[in-house]
Order: C-alpha cells, then sequence, then structure tokens
C-alpha cells in the first residue's frame, strides 16, 4: 500500500502561482512513476502531468504545457506540481496518484494504483 497526501491547494488570483506538494508513505517511493490529475466540478478526471521513477523524464498534457512543472523528490518522498500563469479554467481538485506501469505516462487513470484525497485549487478572475 502506497498512501498520498495531497497538499497547497487554496484560492489564487488568476495570473498567479501555487505549488502544490503530495508526500508518500508506505512502500518505496522510488519504486513508482508519479501522476497528478484534476477533476472540475461537473467534468471528468484529466491527466496533467507525470513523472518517471527518478525524476528524470516528464510528460505533460496539452494543455498544461509551459505552465505546470512536476517535479519529486526521492529523498523527501515527496512528488510536486508547480503552477503558474493561473487561470480560471485550472480551478478543480487536484490529485496525486502513483504508478508501477510501463505506460504511466498515457495518463490513463486506470493505470494508476494509488491515490491521494485530493487538494482544492480555485483560482479568481
Amino acid at each position: 500500500q502506497v498512501q498520498l497526501v495531497e497538499s497547497g491547494g487554496g484560492v489564487v488570483q488568476a495570473g498567479g502561482s501555487m505549488r502544490l506538494s503530495c508526500a508518500a508513505s508506505g512502500r518505496t517511493f522510488s519504486d513508482y512513476a508519479m501522476g497528478w490529475f484534476r477533476q472540475a466540478p461537473g467534468k471528468e478526471r484529466e491527466f496533467v502531468a507525470a513523472v518517471s521513477w527518478s525524476g528524470g523524464v516528464t510528460f505533460y498534457a496539452d494543455s498544461v504545457k509551459g505552465r505546470f512543472s512536476i517535479s519529486r523528490d526521492n529523498a523527501k518522498n515527496t512528488v510536486y506540481l508547480q503552477i503558474n500563469s493561473l487561470k480560471p479554467e485550472d480551478t478543480a481538485v487536484y490529485y496525486c496518484a502513483a504508478s508501477k506501469a510501463n505506460n504511466y505516462y498515457r495518463g490513463n487513470y486506470y493505470n494508476y494504483d494509488y491515490w491521494g484525497q485530493g487538494t482544492q485549487v480555485t483560482v479568481s478572475s
């Protein structure tokens, strides 16, 4: 089992920045690729970004490329999502997730084994 706890959400004005954190506990953190997903009200959960086991390779949804940055610190068992130039359409609950699948980078939620409870990000215009 892997337990994931997100933090860092809140309310921010459009154009602002925010850093989300996801702390992992349980099994060996570096055995898992990590991803961030988000779900806006009335919409399906969508892939945002993913990072490889070592942190050396990252993937992003087209909608967030250039504004979002995913990283991880395996010594701290933590994955981060830096969000810049926030837009009202970024408002959602953000979830981190852990995957052992080789195709984690495709961003399919069913390839992720463990999920956090989510943290709310609200962007005001």
